[in-house]
């Protein structure tokens, strides 16, 4: 579950370090490559509900061999890409690919749960947490090291072994027929319908959103119509349908879970604005090579993989987006007065200090998740908070590409700390008027689970 759930973070945070050298490789500027980013995160914030819907239905096993077979394909292609576009395709397939695993394993972990009786397994919810967290912030550095060693072919030639160590534990352990909660009462599942009419407004309303969002513009506004239409479609259809790919009913009675995705979204565009974008101004703005400038990113990488691992085994959701929105706010503040002469002890500080936040925020919000999302769809409830925290990467990776139209200079690194540190102090008021988190308790493992509703 945690090799076939961090193939995203490890794709998305390796390729920071490598935009520069492909971009040089293929003579993109920073517009273009930032479609290497785009790419990635549209397919899965599109296929990551998809996929969990599919969880949801048939089952984790299946869609996980699937996706996780699909990723050692796409780094197969990525590893011989004779130019920009296959790159960009080999990414799309990446995207996809990685949108089983993260779904599937919470729907395990929820079968488990209630198979088991542990109501609460703080232990493997913190384990999936710090693996992802860890992989997305120690991605740049290992990326790093693999252009050092090798060019930057070879953070695509990663996915093949992890593939396939996927796919043979995958097929060893996975279990053919999952816990369901109606197995207890010796009543068969019911099957489910598959909406993918549903799923194609969806597709159709998020991909038309995120092309105006990458290169917003009066030309690019009939995007945003698209986008009204398809969306207006689907909210008729999901409220007649008899089993819609998104209950908006019970969607919007939940207002703590729709709390909880805005808070994800807003935590992790700072969190990749600064992955992307103090990385590239490392590299350009700064001089360093794309290793130097992964391995001025490992105190990032020890704060976030510090805190997760202190403070993963007790919920305390509300404290840690305080105190994880705070630091970011600090963070996003001290990066207005970095410069291409700051010492090189100021820059690791930040990266530090951006780890705390990483470790914190992430974490919360998928405890919180845990116990507001109905049992029964927990697939597809994951689904969206990864699509979440993906639109917040591609609304970073839009501000990155916008701020550094060209190139990676100082003064495109404060216009975009500026940005990021309104998502931080959003975040913290979205935290702090969410009165729902003060039911969420610390609990045991053995502490049977309450859902949380009520107002947001």
């Amino acid at each position: 579950m945690i090799i076939g759930s961090v193939l995203n973070p490890v794709n998305s945070s390796m390729i920071a370090v490598a935009l520069v050298p492909i971009g040089a490789a293929f003579g993109a500027p920073p517009s273009r490559t930032a479609w290497l980013v785009s790419a990635l995160y549209l397919a899965t914030a599109v296929g990551q509900p998809v996929v969990g819907r599919l969880v949801d239905t048939y089952g984790p096993r299946r869609l996980y061999l699937i996706g996780t077979a699909l990723v050692g394909v796409a780094g197969l292609l990525g590893a011989l890409a004779p130019s920009l576009g296959a790159l960009i395709a080999a990414r799309v397939l990446i995207g996809f690919g990685t949108s089983a695993a993260y779904p599937a394993s919470m729907y395990l972990t929820r079968s488990e749960a209630e198979r088991t009786g542990l109501k609460s397994p703080a232990g493997v919810l913190t384990a999936l947490s710090v693996a992802n967290q860890t992989v997305v912030v120690i991605g740049p550095t290992l990326g790093g090291l693999l252009i050092g060693a090798g060019g930057w072919r070879l953070i695509f030639t990663v996915n093949i072994p992890l593939s396939l160590a996927c796919l043979v534990l995958g097929s060893l352990r996975l279990p053919k027929h999952p816990f369901r909660a109606a197995d207890a009462a010796d009543a068969p599942p019911a099957k489910r319908a598959v909406d993918v009419p549903g799923m194609l407004l969806f597709a159709a309303m998020l991909v038309s959103m995120m092309l105006f969002l990458m290169e917003p513009g009066v030309a690019e506004l009939y995007l945003l119509g698209l986008t009204a239409a398809a969306g207006t479609g689907l909210a008729l259809r999901e409220l007649r349908v008899r089993e819609p790919f998104i209950d908006l009913r019970v969607l919007g009675g939940n207002l703590p879970m729709l709390a909880t995705f805005l808070r994800q979204f807003l935590g992790f565009t700072a969190v990749y604005g600064f992955l992307y974008g103090f990385t590239q101004w490392l590299e350009e703005g700064r001089g360093l090579h794309a290793s130097a400038a992964g391995l001025l990113l490992l105190p990032l990488s020890l704060s976030a993989l510090i805190v997760s691992s202190v403070t993963g085994r007790r919920e305390a959701v509300r404290a840690k987006l305080v105190v994880g929105s705070v630091v970011q706010i600090v963070a996003c503040a001290l990066l207005l007065v970095v410069g291409s002469g700051s010492p090189v002890w100021l820059l690791a500080g930040v990266g530090l200090l951006m780890g705390i936040p990483q470790g914190l925020n992430g974490l919360a919000n998928q405890n919180a998740l845990y116990r507001q999302a109905d049992a029964d769809r927990m697939g597809s409830a994951a689904g969206l908070l990864r699509t979440f925290t993906y639109l917040g990467a591609l609304g970073a990776s839009a501000a990155t590409a916008t701020f550094f139209a060209h190139g990676a200079d100082t003064h495109g690194l404060h216009e975009l700390a500026l940005f990021m540190l309104v998502g931080a102090v959003l975040l913290l008021v979205a935290t702090l008027l969410d009165r729902s988190l003060r039911t969420i308790t610390p609990t045991t493992s053995a502490t049977p689970i309450t859902p949380v509703s009520g107002k947001a």
